[in-house]
């Protein structure tokens, strides 16, 4: 049996063959953005259909037992990803969250975050354009949706082991309920 190469399979690229860009031409950014989307649309069909199936209320549940459920995954790859051991203080809990931010949250998220003092993370959505705010709008459930992105950040602090409060609590969406979302979380490290 003879063994060949897909180069040899498929031409080289060219304008004339294929008038497309190679991944190799794309930037960093151009992918994860893709993955994210990609993720997201996932996630928010995954919402839709268990929705339809069971209800607001259920879907909600799901939802979050999901997210609790995918965040220790999430950060033990990400500290695998970025060589973080432990997080025992805030300087160490800023340089992995921005990092962790970087890859995990697209800018179409619409997210902010930063930390105005020692110890506290604070979080912001461009007003009326949160990627969750929108697709459950458009769902047409937005006044009994539980907001599971604030809620992922919570889950990926607990799985961090890192003691906090929240204000506001994690409830409803505000971006409905008071036209903006933001809050801090208010940890307990050195």
């Amino acid at each position: 049996m003879v063994a060949l190469s897909l180069s040899v399979l498929i031409p080289h690229r060219t304008a004339e063959v294929c008038p497309m860009r190679s991944p190799e031409e794309l930037s960093r950014k151009e992918i994860t953005d893709l993955l994210h989307r990609g993720w997201m649309s996932h996630d928010g069909m995954w919402f839709f259909h268990c929705l339809k199936e069971f209800g607001i209320e259920k879907a909600n549940q799901l939802n979050k037992a999901a997210i609790r459920s995918l965040a220790p995954l999430e950060m033990k790859r990400l500290k695998k990803l970025l060589g973080v051991e432990k997080i025992e203080t805030f300087e160490n809990f800023k340089a992995f969250l921005t990092g962790g931010f970087d890859l995990l949250i697209a800018d179409f998220m619409n997210a902010r975050m930063s930390f105005p003092e020692k110890n506290v993370f604070h979080w912001e959505f461009v007003p009326g354009q949160c990627f969750a705010y929108k697709g459950m709008q458009m769902m047409g459930v937005i006044q009994d949706y539980e907001c599971g992105v604030v809620y992922r950040v919570a889950c990926w602090i607990d799985s961090l082991g890192i003691p906090y409060t929240i204000d506001p609590p994690v409830g409803k969406c505000m971006m409905h309920a008071k036209g903006c979302c933001t809050g801090d979380f208010r940890l307990c490290l050195k």
